[in-house]
């Protein structure tokens, strides 16, 4: 039913040594058994509820003017030079085959400055890429030798490539001074670990600590790699103590960190081994990651070795390790009724995987009595939760509703401010409605939209709650009020396109004040964001140049470095990766801008924000097909948008191939339907390919469902099964209560997301 997000664990205390072990309630990671649905809240402006906010436009400009400097100009002059350079680089660096090498080696050689200098950076970086290393210095010496503007690049990268060449005191050597040389360079922060491990490689502890000790009190220091190199010195310099206080921190306190190996086995190395409470705090942070295997063996090994431990730390590891297993799939019944019986936490635990055990085997009263049994003797612990949601999830797929209904509310009842309390609260709600149990589904849609105010579910609890409002309790302005509250809170959202339906079916009436639950409903706060580049911003022009030279890992740091990209870094990473087709990269960072598209209005965010968000590659083939076959053009682009943003390459753990990402054997069906005997899956990859038969089986799962869209969309995503199990029910008032009754989180949401983007692809694309 989708994924989980990370549990909050709290954390059980394992002592020895005559001190017993203490067993207290785990918050293990979320099960499989459903998906959350809350997230962190997000900071909105006051508005009066039920009433749509005015909005500004969205601006064009608002940082001040920044005149050419002769460093901008230098930059300018640099990035122009080098600009036949940028195809080659981004070919490199892709592919790092002979005559990619070949073509940018005779670039660099054959231009000088900074067009030289930027040919040069791009060979050493291919050869750090590809592990050669005394290359990549050799490239990036010379580059910093050739041109100016990119020299903080060349020096970091050379030292860097110098030490894993193993050549420390060149990388010394490069590093000394830079900050005086290259204030405000992105690198700044990161060279003293650069230089204490160029220190330490060179036995020289004393200069380690110099760099790093006058550092303790600032931001860096709270981060594990800035400790694990200070430990380290200490460790060379004879302070035992200090470096194993930092390894613990760092195994304990930052248990998935990449340095947390790297501490453990120093702490091994000293030959200070950690303590079993220490190991299982580890192992459980192991498990809340969802690295069972990993979690499972460290269960072992400290139920094995450690020989102090009672009999009571024993039974509780025993399933601990079981529960493990389960997540792994490889534990049976029978297995989990030979674990040992306990008098702790560890028990409801050892009861929450029988009741898994028996949802999964098809034995539902089995289920429901070990959960009966948890509600009474384990009331608060983290495992009931568990149970409650996988059986209340249970139930939903049986069509079971009240059944799923009691599971739920029990959930929201015990943990009201749990992990899944924003999801079970909404499917009990929602299954009152499809109950036709109107009054409570009434009550239950306002208490979400009150009580849960963050989360994902409240849209869908406007809209219904609405249409309550109108279809049964016949309040059309109170319904107005609803629809009109969740237009101003969730403008792009599925449902306000429904509201904004049914604003234009009810028409004007009289206003009646909003109902108080309104009162929990804000528009987000507007971003400030400005369509107009700053385009003599130095951090700007090097992060163009950085994209000629290949180095696209450091276009969006460098960008941010700027004191005003909080207003437009985002448009300017995701257009230097279109500007050399990179469209899918241009998407996934607009979609992990942290902008709200679905709740901002069009007018509030610049135009060019909104093309990059939903991007049109491939556009006069994508419609040429799409019309062919007499399908929305801006459907298509919708569902590749999601299938695989746009990425012609794309291949799912599914074997799903290309940009409408076609399983082999339906781009082979689709072939010989067009009459072509000899299809290749690699054929797949070729967009042009991938459209032309995609279409056409969009077109016929549409027209196999009767030309309803929603359907074949759900097909598309779940298989043709289920959705005709979905349909068979045939209680459904309309296509979006069909549509919100979809069990699958990912189908539900999957078909709801292309249907409101295709909606977002009209409106941006208006008249063009």
């Amino acid at each position: 039913m989708g994924k989980n997000p990370k549990a909050i664990v709290k954390l059980g205390l394992l002592w020895v040594a005559g001190i017993v072990l203490v067993h207290t309630p785990l918050a293990w990671a979320q099960t499989s058994t459903g998906t959350s649905t809350a997230k962190k809240p997000v900071h909105r402006a006051a508005a009066s509820p039920g009433k749509s906010t005015k909005r500004k436009p969205a601006a064009t400009a608002h940082h001040a003017a920044i005149l050419p400097t002769p460093e901008t100009r230098r930059l300018t002059s640099a990035f122009t030079a080098s600009a036949e350079l940028r195809p080659m680089a981004q070919q490199l660096v892709s592919t790092r085959n002979a005559a990619a090498y070949a073509g940018v080696t005779s670039y660099a050689a054959s231009h000088s400055g900074e067009a030289s200098a930027a040919g040069y950076l791009a060979l050493g970086h291919a050869y750090s890429l590809d592990h050669r290393y005394t290359d990549a210095e050799t490239s990036f010496r010379t580059a910093g030798a050739r041109g100016q503007v990119l020299g903080d690049y060349a020096d970091f990268l050379a030292a860097q490539a110098a030490e894993a060449a193993g050549k420390p005191q060149d990388a010394v050597t490069l590093l000394e001074h830079f900050a005086d040389k290259y204030p405000g360079s992105l690198f700044v922060p990161n060279v003293p670990l650069l230089q204490t491990q160029a220190y330490l490689d060179l036995h020289d502890p004393a200069n380690a600590l110099r760099v790093l000790t006058p550092l303790q009190n600032t931001p860096a220091a709270s981060h594990s790699d800035f400790r694990l190199a200070l430990g380290k010195a200490y460790q060379a310099a004879g302070n035992a103590a200090l470096a194993l206080a930092l390894y613990r921190q760092i195994y304990i306190g930052d248990p998935l960190s990449p340095e947390a190996v790297n501490a453990k086995n120093q702490l091994a190395a000293m030959n200070a081994p950690l303590a079993p409470a220490e190991r299982k705090q580890h192992a459980d942070a192991m498990f809340n990651a969802k690295q069972y295997s990993v979690a499972e063996d460290e269960y072992r090994a400290l139920q094995k070795n450690e020989k102090q431990l009672s009999q009571a730390d024993r039974d509780a590891l025993e399933i601990y390790i079981a529960v493990c297993e389960l997540r792994l799939k490889k534990i049976s019944r029978m297995d989990v009724a030979r674990l040992p019986v306990t008098g702790d936490d560890s028990a409801a635990l050892k009861l929450y995987m029988e009741s898994e055990l028996a949802r999964e085997g098809g034995s539902t009263g089995e289920h429901d009595q070990i959960v009966q049994g948890m509600l009474k003797d384990y009331p608060k612990s983290r495992w009931l939760e568990e149970a409650l949601y996988s059986g209340g999830n249970m139930y939903l797929i049986k069509k079971d509703d009240s059944r799923a209904i009691s599971e739920y509310l029990d959930l929201t009842s015990h943990f009201p401010h749990s992990t899944y309390a924003p999801s079970a609260h909404w499917h009990a709600a929602w299954l009152n409605y499809r109950l036709r149990q109107y009054p409570e589904a009434a009550r239950l849609m306002d208490e979400q939209i009150v009580n849960y105010p963050a989360g994902v579910e409240v849209p869908g609890a406007l809209y219904w709650r609405a249409r309550l409002y109108e279809d049964v309790e016949h309040n059309l302005p109170q319904a107005l009020n609803y629809y009109r509250a969740l237009n101003a809170a969730y403008a792009n959202s599925y449902y306000s396109i429904l509201a904004r339906q049914r604003i234009a079916v009810i028409g004007t009436r009289d206003a009646v004040p909003p109902a108080p639950v309104l009162a929990s409903v804000h528009p987000v706060d507007d971003p400030h964001l400005t369509a107009a580049l700053p385009e003599n911003d130095p951090h700007l022009i090097k992060a163009r140049l950085l994209a000629n030279a290949g180095l696209n890992e450091y276009i969006k740091p460098e960008i941010h470095l700027s004191a005003t990209a909080n207003g437009w870094g985002t448009l300017a990473e995701a257009e230097i990766y279109q500007s050399f087709g990179e469209d899918a990269r241009a998407l996934q960072t607009m979609k992990s801008s942290g902008i709200s598209f679905f709740s901002l209005p069009l007018a509030m965010v610049p135009i060019p924000y909104w093309q990059l968000e939903f991007p049109r590659p491939y556009w006069t083939q994508l419609s040429n097909d799409a019309q062919t076959n007499g399908l929305d053009p801006f459907l298509v682009a919708s569902l590749i948008r999601t299938e695989s943003a746009f990425n012609a390459g794309a291949v799912s753990r599914m074997n799903a191939y290309g940009l409408m990402q076609l399983l082999p054997s339906t781009g082979r069906a689709m072939a010989r339907r067009e009459g072509e005997n000899h299809f290749s899956t690699n054929e797949l990859l070729d967009p042009t390919e991938n459209l032309r038969l995609g279409t056409l089986d969009l077109k016929l799962s549409i027209d196999k469902y009767n030309g309803q869209v929603e359907y074949a969309l759900a097909a598309y995503n779940a298989g043709d099964k289920p959705v005709r199990d979905w349909i068979a029910t045939n209680d459904y008032k309309d296509i979006p209560e069909w549509v919100e009754s979809i069990p699958y989180t990912e189908t539900r949401e999957y078909v709801q997301g292309i249907m409101r983007n295709r909606e977002l692809y009209r409106a941006i694309y208006a008249g063009k």
